[in-house]
């Protein structure tokens, strides 16, 4: 199974991408201590209708938000409210942008004003992993590949990857196979050939690999209390090199 995408479609992804990129370069400048996640996301809203898009989370499975705002603890999947942003927190943005019938998505995390040693080196090393990973999505390789690099690089660093929530393939859907776990063993999976569309993402924990869903059906959190960080680019796959669409995050 390939699911490679053709060099039109590839470029109509690319376009998604590239206001997704954007969309974060808007989110750069408003991070700051005292902002709440709910402002966060009316401003992404915002922007990614203002170009003619949609925001590809807003209702998908019945979510409520147009992006996934997650602090601290906070894995993936956090509802935007009335949290204000603390300095020292860290927090994570992801953002799925459909524009026309293709789709592009990408995550970051970022300081909340100054952060700890710990903090930062949590978030240096699941990018880090993150690029770990894109380095073996080339053609020839098996999906396997990206998830064994991912861990080996996290767990070298003392910290976890989550176990229970993995990468994709998207394109004409947000969410298409294969799925690209962060963890496993190398040379297993389906083969990865050019043209295929994925979306690589880490997501690291400083202590365990455990996590929880909460009550709201949506927002998973470490087991411990611990921070994560999480960080997302959407590439594709190439001989000799991927070819990273969301690349200016």
């Amino acid at each position: 199974m390939s699911n490679a995408k053709s060099e039109r479609e590839i470029q109509l992804i690319r376009a998604s991408c590239e206001l997704v990129v954007a969309t974060f370069q808007m989110v750069e400048r408003l991070i700051a201590p005292g902002i709440t996640t709910g402002e966060l996301d009316r401003e992404i809203e915002k922007f990614i209708i203002g170009r003619g898009a949609w925001p590809a989370f807003k209702g998908y499975r019945g979510y409520p938000a147009s992006s996934c705002i997650s602090v601290e603890s906070e894995v993936v999947h956090g509802i935007p409210g009335d949290r204000r942003l603390l300095s020292g927190e860290i927090v994570s943005v992801d953002i799925g942008v459909k524009l026309g019938d293709f789709y592009g998505d990408a995550a970051k995390t970022y300081a909340v004003g100054v952060v700890d040693d710990r903090r930062q080196t949590l978030m240096r090393v699941t990018r880090e992993a993150l690029y770990e990973g894109v380095a073996r999505a080339i053609d020839g390789n098996r999906v396997s590949d990206i998830s064994h690099a991912v861990q080996t690089r996290v767990e070298a660093a003392g910290f976890s990857v989550v176990r229970e929530l993995v990468g994709h393939g998207l394109g004409r859907r947000l969410h298409e196979e294969p799925q690209v776990p962060n963890y496993g063993s190398t040379r297993r999976g389906p083969r990865l050939s050019t043209g295929m569309v994925l979306a690589i993402e880490p997501m690291v924990n400083a202590g365990s690999h455990e996590v929880d869903t909460g009550d709201d059906g949506w927002t998973v959190r470490t087991r411990d209390g611990q921070p994560s960080a999480h960080f997302e680019h959407t590439l594709v796959v190439r001989q000799g090199a991927a070819e990273i669409l969301t690349k200016g995050l």
